[in-house]
């Protein structure tokens, strides 16, 4: 193989994220997964990724939706706008059902967050399938283009999406917080929020108790209370937040109080008055 087929036999790479966590472990699952692909560059936000891509003209550019300045969306608009344009989109999303039907449709690829290997593995497949396809010139990159029409809907549908507030025009809620980036010892880890027991605030910090270990966010309990799923997260003291589905039992103390116990985990959780409706039928 000369050395001008062997370079264009590489398959590269940009990932835009703002958090650092999620792109070391989308970089680390998707070298998993596709080990020939090579990532050039890694941006922190949408403006970051554009330059990044002119700069480098990867195959692809994974591109956060929901970043500060420059949301994935806008970045998307501008990298696809180019008419030089070889670079194929795909969203990191923590978006819901109705989102992910809309990337189904093909104009454009997607990741779930956080990162799950075999989902991760199905993707993979899938745009190395992009990459295979015979429709587009010798020599060329197939790549989404502003120019189509389902790709400029998309955007748009998405967009929209972005910016609707909850319940308003029939829009769903705004995606809920899917994991909890947080400090275990000396170290940070990305915990999906399903393995954790409860939130407690601790004087400055939040601490989140999982069956396996006790972590440290700096975010307060009110804060948290907007970005988690209020089904499953229910507040029963102004410092408490518990998994509804971890609860064990609840019983009363000898001064009446309503005790919490979760499964996994001995801490007994004090309902305070306010809540106590909660658990009026239990």
């Amino acid at each position: 193989m000369s050395e001008s087929e062997q370079s264009a036999s590489v398959v590269t790479a940009v990932i835009a994220d703002d958090e650092r966590l999620m792109r070391e472990q989308l970089r680390a699952r998707l070298s998993e997964a596709w080990p020939e692909l090579v990532f050039v560059a890694e941006a922190r936000n949408g403006s970051e990724a554009v330059e990044l891509v002119e700069t480098h003209d990867p195959d692809f550019a994974f591109l956060d939706i929901r970043m500060p300045g420059m949301t994935g969306i806008e970045a998307a608009r501008a990298i696809l706008a180019r008419p030089d344009n070889a670079c194929q989109i795909v969203f990191i999303t923590a978006y819901d059902q109705y989102a992910v039907e809309a990337f189904e449709q093909g104009a454009i690829d997607y990741v779930l967050k956080p990162a799950d290997r075999e989902r991760l593995g199905k993707t993979v497949e899938r745009l190395k399938g992009r990459l295979e396809r015979p429709e587009a010139p010798t020599g060329s990159r197939p790549a989404a283009s502003l120019d189509r029409p389902d790709v400029a809907e998309l955007l748009t549908r998405l967009a929209s999406r972005l910016d609707a507030p909850a319940g308003v025009g029939g829009a769903a809620p705004v995606p809920r917080l899917q994991w909890i980036q947080a400090s275990v010892g000396q170290s940070l880890r990305l915990i999906p929020v399903d393995e954790v027991l409860f939130f407690q605030s601790d004087e400055k910090y939040t601490r989140v108790q999982t069956a396996q270990f006790e972590a440290l966010i700096k975010k307060p309990i009110k804060e948290l209370i907007d970005e988690l799923d209020p089904d499953r997260f229910w507040q029963i003291h102004r410092a408490t937040l518990v998994n509804a589905q971890a609860i064990a039992t609840v019983t009363r103390d000898f001064r009446g109080r309503q005790i919490v116990t979760v499964t996994g985990h001995p801490q007994k959780l004090e309902v305070s008055r306010t809540y106590t409706h909660l658990f009026r039928q239990m």
